[in-house]
């Protein structure tokens, strides 16, 4: 057996009432038994239950089903040319402005960074079939992405060069309405006043803030998440 249908059948015996909210699991050993498969094969699959939330493990106490599961979120950085594929449209990418720049100080207070820290300021555009989806203002900090200093945005956007670029330990997202400025109006299409959906989003290494962008969606988007 994989250790798949090893943890499928584990776990079907805990939705299933087999084995009920704290009870004992039998020890790895055991099961390796049972199931006729390595103690390695048993052993990732209960990592597996472990890290879903559905088992727990103390020392000395062995392994018990929780009293209630714990659902754990992985937060990917969703990627707008899929997001915007997916509903069934061509995608199409603009730039429309990019900048290399002191980060400003109201950027320096939010972020944390030291003074004369340099920053990539770059505005850009998402299309779903010819029609305003996203606009996306970023800010991507030098000090710690200095390969995008050199990289040309015309063509591929910043979202999709960070996801494969870059890695992140911490991510920090807020959600509100904005009302659409002059320039946000002309670019996505509406009227200024118009209430927008805003998604903000910081994204952290080990410590150093690589990212901050600002998110900005016509009046009728419509978000949707699954997990």
């Amino acid at each position: 057996m994989t250790y798949r249908d090893i943890k499928a059948d584990i776990l079907e015996r805990i939705l299933n009432g087999t084995w009920p909210p704290g009870s004992a699991v039998p020890n790895e050993q055991d099961l390796a038994l049972e199931y006729g498969a390595a103690r390695a094969t048993v052993n990732r699959a209960m990592r597996e239950l472990v890290d879903e939330g559905y088992v727990e493990r103390k020392r000395k106490a062995g392994t018990r089903v929780r009293m209630a599961p714990v659902r754990q979120v992985r937060f990917e950085i969703p990627l707008i040319r899929k997001e915007i594929e997916e509903r069934g449209a061509s995608y199409r990418y603009a730039l429309i402005r990019s900048e290399a720049m002191s980060a400003p100080d109201w950027l320096r207070a939010r972020l944390n960074l030291k003074p004369g820290t340099e920053v990539l300021h770059l505005v850009c555009m998402h299309f779903g079939d010819g029609r305003p989806y996203q606009l996306e203002d970023r800010w991507i900090n030098l000090a710690a992405t200095p390969q995008g200093r050199d990289f040309d945005f015309s063509t591929v956007g910043p979202n999709d060069w960070l996801v494969q670029q870059v890695p992140y330990s911490d991510v920090e997202i807020s959600f509100s309405a904005t009302s659409a400025d002059p320039e946000q109006a002309m670019l996505l299409n509406c009227h200024a006043g118009d209430a927008l959906f805003r998604v903000e989003r910081q994204t952290t290494w080990q410590g150093q803030v690589v990212t901050y962008v600002s998110l900005i969606y016509r009046p009728d988007h419509r978000m949707t998440t699954r997990y």
